[in-house]
């Protein structure tokens, strides 16, 4: 069963965090759904139709916040240093590793194990995508994607299933050189520019110092947007399953890297783990006075 107070109460919280990000100059949101799966809900007593209404839910809150979004929005373009703009903004239904839903930091080391196979991958995301698919969504945010063969299986299921909507893929790493498997980062954007529906592909949760470099080696393998939306830099802790705090960078260190991903090549950018609203503010700050220059 479902208490359906508490959840009131959780996807009022949701909507307030997603509008947070939306006055702070976001123009992509994405929906709570990175780490929700239908195996994941099952496993704790949820049945099937529970389970794919929670993703749906996800989405759902995601533009209603832009709704509110869009009511609040007046004459003015700012008030109590809150961006109230009416501009388009899209909602992006996100869709995390497996190695997310394993919840042992198997996303952050691309490590699943002999028995995965491309099938079974495919056979895990089908249905989920499938839903959020069909959620209301403009797009799918496939993120932190940590190796090859998970790519393979996104862009096959992309392909294959009756998907009407375009995404974006994004991987992670931690030297800067591949992804976090190890795998090439050259044949895992390759991947994503064979896939017609894929129509951005870059970085997210890896550390800010990584970026520029990655991007350069990017852009030599595709034609598509890229997109970057860098952690804070601090550390995961898999066993503790916490971040580990005072290891990364601070927001005005963080937005100091913006002109030097820009010049790179970069065409959508954000924030992802341990990143705020007052990092997206500080971003849009520096992008609308580089484009005033």
């Amino acid at each position: 069963m479902i208490d359906c107070s508490l959840l009131s109460c959780l996807y009022f919280l949701m909507e307030q965090v997603h509008l947070d990000y939306l006055e702070a100059g976001a123009d992509i949101i994405s929906s709570a759904s990175y780490q929700a799966t239908i195996q994941g809900f099952e496993a704790k007593g949820f049945s099937r139709e529970e389970s794919e209404s929670l993703l749906k839910k996800s989405v759902e809150i995601a533009t209603e916040a832009r709704n509110s979004y869009y009511d609040k929005c007046g004459t003015s373009s700012s008030m109590d240093d809150k961006i109230l703009k009416k501009r388009p903004i899209l909602v992006a239904a996100s869709v995390g590793s497996y190695g997310a839903y394993l919840a042992d930091g198997s996303e952050y080391s691309g490590i699943y194990g002999d028995s995965i196979t491309l099938e079974k991958l495919k056979d895990f995301h089908r249905r989920r995508l499938q839903v959020l698919a069909e959620s209301g969504a403009d797009l799918i945010a496939f993120e932190t994607i940590p190796n090859k063969i998970e790519a393979q299986a996104f862009a096959d299921l992309l392909e294959e299933g009756d998907v009407k909507i375009p995404g974006w893929f994004s991987f992670n790493s931690k030297d800067g050189v591949n992804v976090v498997s190890g795998d090439s980062i050259k044949e895992c954007i390759s991947i994503a520019e064979n896939c017609e529906k894929v129509v951005a592909v870059g970085i997210n949760c890896t550390p800010p110092r990584f970026i520029e470099g990655l991007v350069l080696e990017i852009e030599k393998v595709t034609s598509k947007p890229i997109l970057v939306y860098p952690n804070s830099g601090e550390s995961y802790d898999a066993d503790r399953k916490e971040w580990v705090e005072n290891t990364g960078v601070g927001d005005e260190d963080f937005v100091s890297y913006v002109e030097k991903w820009m010049d790179a090549g970069v065409s959508l950018l954000g924030g992802c783990c341990r990143t705020t609203p007052t990092t997206i503010r500080a971003i849009h700050k520096r992008l609308v006075n580089r484009r005033s220059l």
